[in-house]
């Protein structure tokens, strides 16, 4: 969801009840999908360092579809029973008129979780065997599917911009998932060895290797729904909420160099040079990743990407316009997170990922419940802040646990 969150907002922005849409998309839907799908989002790192062989792929296949079944039906029963107003009402507390347009969007989102799964196993075989173009070639695909959608929604019917958004990202995944599994097939059947001298997968060891990466973005993704409970109890609360989504998806789109970039540090830290060569990278990339975002930031851009590029109002926009000051680090880091996190996860090493996540959350969660308590300025300032806090900690202590694996390995 990098470049597709601004372009999903952009179209909301324009349509009926903005705020209350944009919010609902912000606060409900697109927080909880994201919480419910966590334990599988890192089936590509998983697929990309274990699927040796055929028999390794047909075993990350199978614990794919019970893990996908398990965390869909609990997105069913948040969607479609009386447990979706525990989570709105009692848990996050977010305004009643989001209430409706958040659950139809949750609803329709019900395919997501699995259709992530099934392309990101598939993804990391991709990758593993030097087919990244296909990777690429179905984001064109999904994007191409998501445009469409939301053009054809914003001219033809008259649903709401959270129905719309909703039934777009559902359609867009879905058809990404199945190129993705048109695409392997070649490797599956001509590429991939029947069997390898590597130790076989079995369930112990495959809970024992998944288990912390599955626990990382799990704890991470829990604290967007935290973030809207946040919000929703601190000053300017659907305002807040409204313009989350859409600073969001900026602070996304310029964070998901970083965030791809794991999947090339486990694909190439093996290979000869592949570390000096990373490392270089890593600091490239950051230091190009942060002029981005401060670019947008701290001139005109900003105003002009929020007010003609989104469609927010002028409140929107000055709120949103200041937000991202506030988050020009946070590409930076997020491609040093991908760097030491990828170099952990290519020695086996990831229970140093999960330490760094539990150190981010249980900073996040304190400092959201502070505001909660003493926040006096727009609860979306206050809410960046903490996270921009927490992930440089995160980072700092994913570097710990990296040169201490280094001194061992050299």
């Amino acid at each position: 969801m990098g470049i597709e969150s601004p372009m999903l907002t952009a179209f909301v922005a324009r349509m009926a009840l903005p705020e209350i849409n944009l919010a609902a998309w912000g606060s409900l839907i697109y927080p909880i999908s994201l919480a419910v799908e966590g334990p599988i989002i890192m089936l590509l790192a998983a697929s990309t360092a274990l699927a040796t062989d055929k028999i390794a792929y047909r075993k990350l296949f199978k614990y794919m579809v019970v893990m996908s079944l398990v965390l869909t039906t609990i997105h069913v029963l948040i969607a479609f029973t009386p447990l979706f107003y525990v989570v709105a009402n009692g848990l996050l507390k977010v305004p009643v008129a989001l209430h409706e347009p958040g659950r139809i969007g949750l609803q329709i989102m019900t395919p997501w979780t699995i259709m992530i799964a099934w392309r990101r196993l598939n993804q990391g075989v991709m990758i593993k065997y030097g087919n990244s173009q296909s990777v690429a070639l179905g984001t064109v695909i999904r994007l191409i599917t998501l445009l469409s959608v939301l053009f054809f929604g914003i001219t033809y019917t008259d649903w709401s911009g959270a129905k719309v958004g909703a039934v777009a990202v559902a359609i867009s995944v879905t058809i990404e998932a199945i190129f993705a599994h048109f695409m392997v097939q070649n490797i599956l059947h001509k590429t991939l060895p029947q069997s390898s001298d590597g130790k076989p997968i079995t369930l112990n060891s495959f809970t024992h290797f998944y288990l912390p990466l599955a626990m990382t973005p799990l704890m991470t993704l829990l604290l967007h729904p935290a973030g809207a409970a946040g919000m929703s109890r601190m000053p300017d609360t659907l305002a807040s909420l409204a313009s989350w989504p859409v600073v969001y998806g900026l602070i996304f789109l310029t964070r998901g160099f970083g965030f791809a970039f794991n999947e090339v540090v486990v694909s190439m830290a093996g290979k000869p040079d592949g570390q000096v060569q990373l490392q270089r990278f890593t600091r490239m990339l950051a230091i190009v990743t942060m002029v981005m975002m401060a670019m947008v930031a701290l001139t005109p851009l900003g105003e002009i990407w929020f007010s003609r590029v989104s469609g927010l109002s002028p409140e929107l926009t000055h709120l949103s316009s200041v937000t991202v000051m506030f988050a020009i680090l946070m590409p930076g880091y997020q491609v040093y997170q991908s760097w030491y996190g990828g170099m952990l996860v290519h020695y086996h090493k990831t229970r140093g990922i999960s330490e760094a996540v539990l150190v981010y959350v249980i900073m996040a969660l304190f400092g959201l419940w502070l505001g909660t308590q003493m926040a006096i300025v727009p609860g979306i300032y206050w809410t960046i802040n903490v996270f921009v806090i927490s992930g440089l900690c995160q980072t700092f202590f994913l570097r710990y646990r990296y040169r201490r694996i280094k001194l061992i390995h050299g």
